[in-house]
């Protein structure tokens, strides 16, 4: 008897551990490159005699839909001319097709939304398509060809160009959605196909002042300008990481200033991995709201001081400079921040693991509508942008997410924001294909006239998903935008899709 309950019991628990094993969600690969881009743009005449090439640079993050089509997404800002603070937001689609093992072609389409620096943007909707001839080197690939840029929406910026481009592929792994808040012993994730090298990411939100230094800046010299935004980093060693900063003035100055910088940094720890010490340099585009960046282009030399608060959450504060190279726009840098690290899909590390969970990412493209939008100057009417939002689910129902925003209909090309927040989400219902959301998220918008005071907004809404695949869901939301400190006070509608899919994050 004792024989046979052993037997018993060992195929049971023998049964229950592979159970475990290939119930673990499957490990998928998604085919995946960033692409830097650059084109010099012929101005027209227009407020400055004689007004030399805009310099437009490009950060685009792009999926392959299969073996040659491409979609994604991008953000373009003026890096050297006469339009510093000149920004744009959009959605890629396009073919990469190879011509043999190195040489491929890439025709491709660009549609977005901005403008800024009093350029000639009009509501500041544009296209930008592409024809280009590339090589591919391995581990990374540069291409050039014909471009054409047109602010169809009463702009007059419509030239032909030269771009040149550098494609470094950034492929990730991933689980089905429905995978999220699952969690799983390191034993079983171990026999699994997850047993593969970690990858260390950070993200923070920050608050940043800006000292304002020098007589170049005329009424703006010796304010300080206060700026709400993101930081996003990736390691790839121990040490060393890549990041990228966004930001947006929401006081200090009139309204309209925005930075966006992509660099590394080295990362050191200590005192049992509890206190971090990050030296960081980045380059970026910058300019708005009355500041005169020159031709957009900025450096940021940055030292930050981290301290573990509670489990893999950091408080962060951080000195530095933001200037330009010719220090005509020069400040002084001082920031806090909540920072998160997350190591995630994988088993393997220098650190221990006890199990991990699947969190849920949400990554949404949507066209959002201010009703009436008031101006400070110009006639009333309706505010149209594009929109990327990204919502990081901390349990099941609650969601923390960040927003930006660029006008693209409306005559408003310079409008833009920054914003972050909470929101809560139902389960689903109705076979499982709908849910409901509440979100309240603020912080900096600003320019086209659309009057926000220095900046502050709050926009609540509420809105609803609709599934149509195990990765994409069309979404729709009604809403409230309200600036402190100037006459906005609209109601908002939006509507687009959301791409989700969930991550393995490790647990100590």
């Amino acid at each position: 008897m004792k024989k046979i309950l052993s037997l018993f019991l060992f195929l049971f628990l023998s049964y229950h551990s592979y159970a475990q094993t290939i119930e673990i969600p499957k490990k998928q690969t998604q085919k995946a490159f960033a692409k830097l881009d650059f084109l010099s743009i012929k101005m027209p005449e227009t407020s400055i005699p004689n007004e030399k090439n805009m310099g437009f640079s490009g950060i685009h993050y792009n999926l392959m839909l299969n073996d040659w089509a491409y979609a994604g997404l991008g953000i373009y800002g003026a890096v050297t001319g006469e339009r510093g603070g000149f920004f744009t937001l959009g959605v890629n689609a396009g073919i990469k097709k190879y011509l043999s093992p190195k040489f491929y072609v890439d025709a491709g389409f660009h549609f977005g939304g901005g403008g800024g620096a009093a350029a000639p943007d009009g509501g500041g909707a544009f296209i930008l398509p592409h024809a280009n001839l590339g090589y591919d080197f391995e581990h990374f690939s540069i291409n050039s060809g014909w471009s054409y840029v047109d602010f169809f929406d009463g702009g007059l910026i419509q030239n032909h160009q030269i771009n040149f481009s550098l494609e470094i592929p950034l492929n990730y792994d991933y689980a089905s959605y429905r995978a999220s808040e699952t969690e799983y012993n390191f034993n079983s994730l171990k026999q699994s196909d997850w047993n593969v090298n970690s990858k260390r990411t950070s993200l923070m939100l920050h608050l940043n002042t800006l000292k304002i230094k020098g007589e170049t800046q005329g009424i703006n010299n010796g304010k300080t300008i206060k700026l709400a935004g993101f930081e996003l980093g990736t390691y790839f060693t121990k040490n060393w990481f890549a990041f990228l900063k966004v930001d947006g003035a929401f006081d200090g100055i009139k309204a309209g200033y925005m930075d966006v910088f992509l660099g590394g940094g080295y990362h050191l720890s200590f005192n049992n991995n509890s206190t971090n010490i990050l030296a960081k340099f980045g380059a970026g585009a910058g300019g708005g709201g009355g500041i005169d960046s020159q031709g957009g282009f900025l450096i940021y030399p940055d030292l930050s001081l981290e301290q573990r608060i509670f489990k893999d959450i950091y408080i962060s504060v951080n000195k530095g400079f933001v200037m330009s190279p010719n220090s005509h726009f020069y400040t002084s840098s001082l920031g806090v921040g909540l920072k998160y690290y997350v190591e995630r899909n994988g088993t393997n590390s220098d650190k221990k693991f006890s199990s991990g969970k699947f969190k849920g990412l949400e990554i949404i493209t949507k066209h959002d509508i201010y009703f009436n939008a008031d101006r400070d100057s110009n006639p009333t009417e309706d505010l149209h942008q594009i929109s990327l939002q990204i919502n990081l689910n901390l349990n099941k129902n609650i969601y923390i997410t960040g927003q930006t925003s660029f006008a693209n209909f409306g005559n408003a090309g310079a409008y833009a924001e920054g914003i972050v927040g909470l929101g809560v989400q139902t389960n689903s219902f109705m076979n499982d294909k709908v849910s409901i959301f509440l979100q309240a998220l603020g912080g900096a918008a600003g320019g086209g006239d659309i009057s926000t005071g220095q900046g502050l907004i709050v926009k609540p809404s509420v809105g609803f998903n609709y599934q149509l695949n195990d990765n994409l869901s069309f979404r729709s939301a009604a809403g409230y935008v309200k600036a402190k400190g100037g006459s906005l006070s609209s109601t908002a509608f939006n509507f687009g899709l959301k791409y989700h899919i969930s991550f393995l994050k490790m647990k100590k």
